[in-house]
């Protein structure tokens, strides 16, 4: 399959929809996207992919409306162009499928086809379990991940009809299975039964409660520098900064957000970035839409710091130090140009890790987050 295949599931952007009768200014993001209007852009030299999503029916069938990814674009496209080392692509919205199960065939299809292209891509809008297509797509690719998801509740609700709120048991239990594992961020423990937490911890996944996150969201860059699948639930920022979100008071504030989705961006491994469960007839004076629209200038800000990192083969770009921990010996690498940490395991390979991890080695105890990446291998 080529880009041009992927043109039966695509609507261009209607770019007069999304600013004034003056169009852009120079300095404005809407005019240095490569956009998909008449003609396919050439996407050759893309760093980010955006599409959009509109389709909610996975949160009830009232929510069908299309337009969120467009609020969304409509915010982004007027914030200021900072990062000129990177190059964006907008290839519109992916049509809505007759049933719920089209639209994620379509998700499916383009994001497969944009990952095999090399590609870093972003789904806007769509209610949550569109992760589930977002996750397929690399089925096609036969691709083994680890899967990160910010959210206030771990969508693993067998009682409820709602695809957005159940989603995550297919993603854990199906067959073919592409998940090696799952990071979920965020979570409020008011929303969540406790055994569910001691099922997740059984399956050897991680778990962090939004007050731990936000004590030190750096430790949280570590687990999304090691997944390919970033997914974003907006019921994981309070109301009060995205006031579409009805269903908690509670959560990240809209500095915390656009930290993680900068993390998210700084990764060469994360390959998908997914904004989900933003419903635009709930949004206060467009607040929720601007909130997800400096996510976004986040994401860039991340991928123009990620390619200031070296790779780990140029030694002389890190200080590395070997040690030994509880009898293990081991190496860590400190990159001299972003300061971010990895650390050896004992197949060889090296993982994502944070200055913690180190002094917690140093200290002669093993690291929680080697510990747990061992016991994967």
């Amino acid at each position: 399959m080529s880009l041009r295949s992927l043109l039966d599931f695509l609507e261009p952007v209607n770019m007069a929809m999304l600013s004034n009768d003056e169009g852009f200014k120079d300095t404005q993001l809407g005019k240095h996207i490569l956009v998909f209007e008449e003609e396919l852009p050439d996407i050759s030299t893309a760093d980010l992919v955006i599409v959009g999503c509109g389709d909610m029916r996975g949160m009830g069938m009232q929510y069908t409306s299309n337009n969120a990814p467009n609020a969304i674009r409509s915010q982004f496209y007027a914030l200021f162009y900072w990062h000129t080392e990177v190059t964006i692509a907008d290839l519109g919205n992916i049509k809505t499928g007759a049933t719920i199960a089209d639209s994620y065939a379509a998700v499916k299809t383009v994001v497969a086809e944009l990952i095999q292209m090399g590609k870093k891509v972003l789904i806007l809008g769509g209610s949550h379990d569109m992760t589930t297509a977002q996750y397929l797509a690399y089925g096609n690719n036969e691709k083994i991940i680890d899967a990160v998801v910010v959210d206030a509740k771990i969508d693993l609700d067998m009682e409820s009809v709602e695809p957005a709120d159940q989603f995550l048991v297919d993603m854990f239990t199906g067959i073919p299975n592409y998940l090696k594992h799952y990071t979920h961020i965020g979570f409020q423990s008011y929303f969540m039964h406790p055994h569910m937490l001691e099922t997740i911890d059984k399956l050897g996944f991680d778990c962090y409660r939004v007050g731990k996150v936000k004590e030190s969201i750096e430790e949280m860059e570590p687990a999304i520098r090691n997944s390919e699948l970033f997914s974003f639930d907006i019921a994981a920022i309070q109301n009060a900064h995205a006031p579409a979100n009805h269903i908690t008071p509670n959560g990240f504030n809209g500095e915390e957000a656009c930290t993680l989705m900068q993390y998210a961006g700084m990764s060469k491994i994360c390959n998908s970035i997914g904004l989900y469960g933003f419903i635009e007839e709930q949004d206060l004076h467009q607040l929720t839409a601007k909130q997800q629209a400096h996510m976004l200038w986040y994401v860039l800000d991340g991928i123009q710091k990620g390619k200031q990192e070296a790779d780990l083969e140029n030694r002389n770009a890190f200080n590395e130090f070997t040690m030994a921990f509880a009898e293990v010996e081991t190496i860590f690498l400190q990159s001299k140009r972003t300061g971010r940490w990895w650390m050896q395991l004992h197949d060889g390979k090296y993982v994502a890790c944070s200055y913690r991890d180190y002094v917690t080695a140093c200290n002669n105890d093993i690291p929680e987050r080697w510990m747990r990446a061992a016991e994967r291998i």
